[in-house]
């Protein structure tokens, strides 16, 4: 049998080849507690070599997704919105020099939102750097309503996935939204023939009983999956009640139909859910930037560190302290 120490020494080297080779090659590699991880941006695909004992000097330093408030801006009021509602806005060229930086540290992807992303000025501008200078996924959140065809053009090619938030249909949208459900799904139909997305839902008493017509519009509509997200208390509300969660839950387990299912990482109670990395977790799998430039372990988390001129990893390593302090 191959050394498995020669064998990664060997595969990553080959992959670095074809990245030389190639710069456009969207396949990236990073290594951890749980071994060689390949990922192929443009196609979503994951590779895991779990067989492969990598030491831990050589584990990327960065989380392997971060996702990055570019202002706290937003057109819609929605009632159960966490988001800050200081103004705030992140300076791109210092945004894109923490981009680099988390591409040159092993993460893998940044999802960008808000506030509403797409009223970021810049926001093609970073979509491309990503794109262009980085191996990174570009992900990205946004209520749909002014996904333009001229912004649309502007993104094609630089984003690989967008999350659309579609809390309810019908009335129950109309009421929570504010805008015309007819309109949403005009919007989903102009997007699907740009990008690979999906829809997000915010689950609560208002939109628990609509989930069967939101599951049955993502396969309409061609979304790659659903992501059910339990409210989170915020703005004096208090969040989905341990009555909601347990309906969700129920809900998940009958579901039969052909939409790939996704929770948020806490919100997954007894249900069975895979876990490929079980070795990156906390700030190895996920951290989060506000609009004001402070890194969190989530943005639901109130204590945070400044991304100053010593940039994210910096940043990161004074969070991974606090913590363990």
């Amino acid at each position: 049998m191959k050394d498995t120490g020669v064998f990664c020494h060997t595969l990553i080297r080959s992959v670095e080849e074809m990245r030389e080779r190639d710069a456009g090659l969207p396949v990236k590699r990073r290594v951890g507690p749980d071994g060689l991880h390949l990922f192929d941006r443009r196609t979503g695909l994951n590779v895991l070599l779990d067989e492969v004992d990598v030491p831990q000097a050589q584990w990327a330093r960065a989380p392997r997704q971060v996702s990055i408030a570019l202002t706290n801006a937003c057109d819609l009021e929605c009632p159960f919105c966490y988001a800050p509602k200081t103004a705030a806005v992140l300076d791109a060229a210092r945004l894109c020099a923490w981009i680099d930086e988390l591409d040159a540290e092993g993460c893998l992807g940044v999802g960008f939102g808000g506030g509403e992303p797409s009223l970021y000025r810049r926001l093609p501008q970073v979509c491309r750097h990503a794109a262009e200078r980085t191996g990174l996924a570009v992900t990205m959140t946004t209520h749909a309503h002014r996904f333009t065809p001229q912004l649309v053009d502007a993104l094609a090619g630089t984003v690989n996935f967008v999350r659309i938030s579609v809390d309810g249909v019908g009335t129950t949208y109309e009421t929570l939204r504010n805008r015309p459900f007819a309109e949403l799904v005009q919007q989903l139909a102009r997007i699907g023939e740009a990008f690979r997305f999906g829809i997000n839902c915010v689950v609560n008493a208002s939109t628990l009983p609509d989930l069967d017509a939101v599951a049955d519009l993502a396969a309409s509509t061609g979304a790659a999956e659903l992501l059910l997200l339990p409210e989170r208390p915020a703005r004096g509300r208090l969040g989905s009640s341990p009555h909601i969660v347990t309906a969700l839950h129920q809900w998940i387990a009958a579901y039969r139909g052909p939409i790939v299912l996704t929770l948020a990482e806490g919100d997954t109670g007894s249900l069975p859910t895979a876990q490929p990395l079980p070795g990156e977790t906390g700030l190895r799998a996920y951290a989060h930037i506000d609009a004001a430039g402070t890194l969190r372990r989530t943005s639901y988390h109130q204590a945070g560190e400044r991304v100053d001129d010593r940039g994210v990893i910096a940043a990161l390593d004074r969070l991974q302290q606090k913590g363990a302090a």
